[in-house]
Parts: structure tokens; sequence; C-alpha cells
């Protein structure tokens, strides 16, 4: 949703939402709800919650609507089934008037689908005709080979007894069926007869359409021959059983010739009248499929109304409605206007009226997003729903989500894949828009994300400058700072160096890590060191970001309690020890001698808390008064604990002890049963306030130390996909070019090993990868950052507009589809 121009810098916070109440009469209550409908911007609250559905009003108007979608949901079916395109792009129709009697759409669907029902039910029994006559056809074609004369099943043969004779006599059955079932059909005849049936199979070469479930079937035809009428009501059992369609068939050989020429000009009629129904039938779904869209449009229109007005309370006279709603304060002259226009189109003297009302209700939440900070807000709602007026992630994570991504997935060349690809989708907008409904599931998230996913490539391809890496390889701009004067060998590329700063030196790089470093075979332990030492200060800035974002919280609600008790104690116990960490880390970079034995600051946050007051060794020893230093940090740090546990619930009632006592003191005569209540309740309050600031203070004190740990898979995971790069250009490119022989087809050899090297690259590094990291990224978003200081306890904004309604329509996305 674009930016409200009057509210465009209101990104920080929810938009302030008032609940308002209307007075609608009943001669102009649709009209006005039309308008609202096409403005979109109100809420309407259900105020007959708890009424049966039956004992609504416009009751009869939706079941009509019901059935009204209905016939267009078979109409539509229809259209989809016959393979008829639609026209994606169509203009909206306006909503109907409350009788529907500007387009009669009503009697118009009733008569197409009475129509459409019959034509199908003609064409049905017309195909199964057809395929009748087929059967019957080459029933009479097989036929004739089995009696050709000078066949062993010749009629001369067959029938050559004399009238005395009629023992020798054999009658015959002939039929269709399935060929699949042939030879369950030739089994069963055969042991439930005893052998005494003999049973001749002749394929149907042509292939037929079953008219009910439009697949095509392989059919043969079968002839029986048998000796008696128990023999013959077995044969004629067993078709039944299995489906066989038993065709009569003449044993005079003119008979049937005259029966298969009957059968071919029928087959020639049928033929005509079936397409004829056909080309009729197209015909209408064509005419059909310019109008489809815009009846469902309105039918959909007129139902919503409907259904919003059912929500209304009535006067007792059923003259009016009595309406409420929540709307956004700026979007209230809009919808006072539109309530006029409502009015004047219904040509109703009695103008409708809109108050302003006081409320405890906690009003819906609502944030206006564009087309970059949309997907954002998505992601930032799938964790849940800001409450009213609470600071909004979503703006702060349009930054930190792409660039922590980039962090992890830090390579020049696959950060500018992903750049490409969602620059792609941006550039194309104009083309992918009004085929949203169309895409696969995959690509529509992707062109929805698309914005996500052009600065996340963006990000990373930074990242991998900052690392110089691209597809794992170092590129050398600036030329190296490194000086080796205790090293006089001539390296070439393909040699490793082992760098050592305590003989070697170098001046700062330019730009990111020193090209020097790529051809060092201690590069995976420098850059364990830097990345994990980077991961630790980024969820350190992060972490803390997220808590002075709860100091504005709690200065905007007027939550001066939280200010002290809980913001400023969990930020110092913060810094007291991760924070403290960090300042070792610059201290190290900074102040310590490279040449000198390096102490762990690992070792020393450990002996921080186990070996407290204990003198530190002079080569653990980072800066003089250590010691007292984290002996003050660590006392700091767990007096934090009982204030962020205490003060508050203290605080909190000791205030309504006083509260109490002035209440007691004015309602002396009170029950005492009343009192006695409000003692249990207060009682059972001020424990669920020590309960729930206990799990509160638990949760931050053990969540300092785990999501400090949980923002290192930064540097696991960027290890991990720089090392993975590594691998896949070892063993298959870095292969190739080592064994380039152009007398020996060197040159097919390189090509398959880059496409080898290629699909990997897609598969794992772009595709496999990019998901982790991005799911990584997520994890940090809503669990390490969005807890210091985000609820998301809200409900969203969800206006009576007809757009939404249609964008979510099913009807629409199935004609879409077509």
């Amino acid at each position: 949703m674009a930016a409200h121009p009057s509210e465009g810098n209101k990104t920080l916070r929810s938009t302030e939402m008032n609940m308002v109440q209307m007075f609608l009469n009943q001669e102009c209550a649709y009209d006005c709800v039309k308008e609202l409908g096409e403005l979109g911007v109100v809420q309407f609250l259900d105020l007959q919650r708890g009424t049966n559905v039956f004992q609504r009003s416009f009751v009869s108007e939706l079941k009509r609507a019901d059935e009204l979608e209905r016939k267009l949901r078979y109409l539509a079916s229809q259209i989809n089934d016959e393979g008829i395109e639609v026209p994606l792009e169509f203009e909206i129709p306006p909503a109907p008037n409350s009788t529907i009697t500007d387009l009669d759409i009503d009697a118009l669907t009733m008569s197409l689908e009475t129509e459409l029902r019959e034509v199908n039910k003609n064409l049905s029994a017309m195909r199964n005709s057809y395929i009748d006559m087929i059967e019957l056809k080459n029933v009479l074609i097989a036929a004739d080979q089995f009696f050709a004369k000078g066949s062993i099943w010749s009629t001369q043969s067959v029938y050559s007894a004399e009238e005395g004779e009629s023992s020798r006599h054999l009658n015959f059955v002939t039929g269709v069926l399935e060929r699949e079932k042939i030879p369950l059909f030739d089994r069963v005849i055969w042991r439930s007869c005893r052998g005494n049936v003999f049973v001749k199979i002749v394929d149907i070469l042509e292939n037929m359409t079953d008219p009910d479930t439009s697949e095509e079937v392989e059919k043969s035809v079968f002839i029986c021959f048998y000796q008696g009428e128990q023999l013959e009501k077995r044969v004629k059992k067993i078709c039944d059983g299995l489906g066989a369609r038993i065709y009569p068939c003449n044993e005079k050989a003119s008979k049937r010739h005259e029966v298969r020429d009957q059968v071919t000009v029928r087959l020639s009629e049928i033929e005509d009248i079936i397409a004829q129904t056909v080309e009729y039938r197209t015909r209408q779904l064509n005419d059909m499929s310019m109008e489809i869209r815009g009846w469902i449009v309105k039918i959909k229109k007129w139902r919503a109304i409907y259904y919003t007005m059912s929500k209304f309370s009535v006067n007792e006279a059923h003259t009016g409605f009595l309406a409420e709603g929540w709307i956004r304060v700026s979007d209230i002259e809009e919808v006072r206007q539109a309530l006029v226009r409502g009015a004047k189109t219904a040509g109703c003297a009695v103008m409708p009226i809109l108050n302003r009302v006081g409320t405890s209700a906690v009003p819906p939440t609502f944030h206006y997003t564009n087309k970059l900070t949309h997907g954002y807000q998505v992601i930032i709602d799938a964790y849940g729903i800001a409450s009213y007026q609470e600071i909004n992630p979503a703006i702060f994570t349009v930054v930190t989500f792409p660039f922590l991504f980039g962090i992890m997935f830090g390579d020049m060349a696959h950060g500018l894949f992903l750049f490409l690809f969602g620059l792609y989708f941006v550039w194309k907008e104009n083309y992918f828009e009004p085929r949203k409904q169309l895409m696969d599931e995959i690509v529509f998230m992707l062109y929805h994300g698309r914005y996500i996913v052009l600065m996340m490539g963006l990000f990373a391809s930074y990242s991998g400058i900052l690392y110089n890496e691209i597809y794992s390889k170092g590129f050398d701009i600036f030329g190296s700072s490194w000086r080796m004067p205790n090293d006089t060998t001539v390296y070439t590329s393909d040699d490793t160096v082992t760098l050592d700063p305590k003989y070697d030196y170098s001046d700062p790089y330019f730009y990111g890590i020193d090209p020097m470093w790529i051809m060092s075979d201690n590069l995976l332990t420098f850059m364990n060191s830097y990345k994990m030492k980077m991961a630790v200060i980024l969820g350190l800035c992060q972490m803390t970001f997220g808590l002075f974002l709860s100091l504005i919280n709690y200065k905007y609600f007027g939550k001066t309690l939280d200010i002290w008790f809980t913001f400023v104690p969990q930020l110092i116990f913060l810094q007291c020890i991760i924070g403290y960490m960090c300042f070792l880390i610059f201290y190290k970079w900074l102040f310590i001698d490279a040449g000198r034995d390096q102490p762990s600051i690992m070792l020393a946050m450990i002996d921080m808390f186990l070996s407290f007051g204990s003198d530190i060794e002079e080569s653990d020893l980072i800066y003089e008064g250590q010691k007292y230093i984290q002996m003050i940090l660590v006392v700091v740090a767990l007096v934090m604990v009982p204030i962020m546990f205490a003060a508050k619930p203290l605080i909190e009632a000791y205030g309504k002890s006083q509260d109490t006592a002035e209440y007691e003191a004015l309602s002396y005569d009170s029950d005492d049963d009343e009192m006695v209540q409000r003692e249990r309740h207060e009682a059972q309050a001020r424990l669920d306030m020590w309960v729930h600031q206990a799990i509160h203070t638990i949760e931050f004190c053990l969540g300092v130390i785990s999501n400090t740990a949980s923002y290192l898979r930064l540097w696991a995971l960027s290890l991990a996909h720089s090392e993975l790069s590594t691998v896949l250009w070892d063993m298959t490119l870095y292969y190739g070019f080592s064994s380039l022989d152009w007398d020996k087809g060197g040159f097919v050899l390189l090509f398959l090993v880059w496409a080898f090297w290629a699909v990997l690259t897609v598969t794992i590094l772009l595709c496999m990868e990019g998901l982790s990291a991005f799911l990584h990224a997520l994890r940090l978003h809503w669990v390490e950052f969005q807890n210091k200081f985000y609820g998301g306890d809200g409900f969203k904004f969800l206006p009576f507009s007809f757009s939404l309604i249609l964008e979510n329509e099913e009807n629409l996305e199935e004609i879409s589809n077509i």
C-alpha cells in the first residue's frame, strides 16, 4: 500500500486510529456502505456477535448471493475446462445497486446455466452414441474376419449340422471390453466355464475418448463361442461383472453388411451433430468469457455489502442502522464525504451521522508501506503484529536484514547474481504485476520479495569486497601492503606463504582484506579470528540498538518505572559483560604489539567470573588494572539482576497499597465480601507481576550470553560459504585449467568441467546457501533483536475494502489460471 501523503513521515509507529459510530437511514444504508467499500478505510465491528446467523438481517440476500456465486463457479469451470483464454486485464465494474436491476445477473446466469447444462447433457449423450456406433462397427468388422469364407469359424463350418443334429450347433456372444481387462476376462471365462467356451480377441486400433472422464481408453472386441443355455447365462453374467458391452451380431454376412452400412451413415450424422453442438457451446463460452470476471466482481461486491450490513444493529423502529468501526484519523473527513455521496445517490433526505467514540479498547495496527518496505513488513508481521503505536522494526530491518545476510553470504560474484536476479523482477514490474495470479508459488514469493533479493545481493557483493572474495579467489586492486624484509623468496601464483606479524608487517590496506592473505597458508586462522570478533561486535551493536528502541517505547507510553528499572539495568548488564568483551577486542587490535605473546580474550572473560579477584599472570594481562576493572564490572552486573527482578514490583506494590488504603478509608461501610474479593484479586495480581518479572529477568540474563553466541552464526556461515566455494573451485575449475591440453580436446573437457561447476554453484551456493543465510538472518532479527523491545501483541487493521476482497478471491484466481 503506497504511502499516504499526510502519513508518509509516520513510518516509525502505526497510524493513529479512532473508533467511530455511524447512524445510517435504511434507505441509504446500502449505498453508503458501497461507497465505503470502494474507499476501503473502515474496519467495521460486529455488533451482532452472538446472534445466530439465520437470525441476522439480510439472510435472504446472502443466500441469493451464494446461489449466484455457485452458478458463476459452474460457468467458470466450464470456461476453464474448455481452455478458453480469459482477458487478464479488464475494467473492474462498480458494485451494483441493491436489487441488481442495472444488470439482471440472476436471470442471465440462470438461463445460461440451464442452457449450458442441457447442451452438455445432449453433447454427452451424442458422444456416448458415437462411441457405441464405433464399437458396433468394430464388432461387425471383427465378425467378418472371424466368419470369413475358408476360416475354421466360417458359418459353413460352424453351422453345417443338419436340423436333427442340434447338439452340434454353436452359439456366440460378441462385445467390447477395455483392453486392460482382457487377461482377467479370459481367465475368468476359462475357469468358470471349465474350458468349454472358446474366446477370440481382436484389438480396436483407433483410440476412443471416454465422455465422462475425457481420458483416452483402449478397447478390444471379443467373441465367445459356447454350446447350451447354461454357458450362455454364465458368459453374459461375467460380461456384466467386468463392464463389457454386448452388441448383437447376425449370423449371416449379408445382414451384417446391411447393419454396417447403417452404422456408417449414423456415425456421419452424429459427427455432424457433435461438431455443430461443440461449435455452439464454444461460441457461448467465448461470449461468457468476456463478461464472467465482471459478473463475479459484481456479485462479490454485492455479497460483501450485505454481509457487512448484517453486522449492524437495527433501531427499534426498524428505520435505520447503527454501525461502529475503526478509522484512521487522517481518513475521517473522506469517510464523511463518502457517506454524503451514498445518501445523495440513494436520494435520501436524512443525511448519515458520523461521530467519534471514546473507548478503552485497543485499536488495530496499520503501517503505511511502499514497494521497498512491503516485503520487510511481511517478515515482521510473520513474527507478530506490532501493538498499537509500538515501534515498527520493519523500517530498520530494511537495512539490517540484507546487511546480516551479506555478512554470511559474502562473495562479490554470488552477490552480483542475486542483485541481477532481483533487478530483473524490479525492472519488469509492469509485466509481472498483472500476471501475479498465473505465477508458480515459488516465483510468486520471489516476485513479492524482489526488493529484498535485490538488497541482499547488493550487501553480499559489498561484503565480498570487504572479504576480498570472488568465487573464493582474491583480487589485487590497490597492491598488497605487506612487507617481508626477512623473506627474499620469489613466489608464484601457485605458492603459499606464511604471514607472521612477529617478523613481517603491513600498513593498513586501503579497503577490505589484503590480497596477500589469499596466498597465505594461515588464511583460515586469520579469517576465523577476524570473522568471529566481527560477529560479536555486530551482535552487541544490534542488541544495544534494540535496547535503545525499548527506551523510546517506554518514553512514548510514559512507563517511567520501566526506563529506570528495566532499560537501565539491562543496558548496564549487557555492557558489563559483552560490551567489555568488545572493548578488549578493540584494545587488543589497537594497543597490543603483534610481536609479543597474544593474550586470550576468551580466557580473560572466563577467568573474570570463575577466578574472581585472582591475580592475572603477566602473559595473560591485556592492560594495567585489568583485575580491578573486571571485579567492578562483575559486581555491577550482579547488582543489576535483583534490580531488574524486584525494583519494579516492589514500587508498584507500594503504590497499590496506598491506593487500597485510600479506597478502604472512603468505603468503610462497604460489604465485607466485596473487600475480600478485592483483596484476593490484588494478591493474585501481585503474584502474577512477580512471576512475570522473574521470567523476564531470567530470560534477559541468560539471553545476554545465548544471544551473543547466536550471533556467531555470522562467522560460521560466512566461513562455510567461503570454504565451500573454495572446494568447488579446486575440485572442478582448477582441475580443468591445470589439465588443459588443446591437442587432445582440452577445450571440450574445460567446457564440461565449467558446466558441472556452474550447476553446483547455482544449486548449492546460490540456492541452498542463500536460503540458509536468509533463514539465519531471519532468526537473528526475530529472536536476538526484536525480543529486546518488540511485543508483537497487536492485531492487523483489516478495512472493508472491495480491492482487498477481490485480491484474495479464489474464483478470480481460478479464472486467471485458465
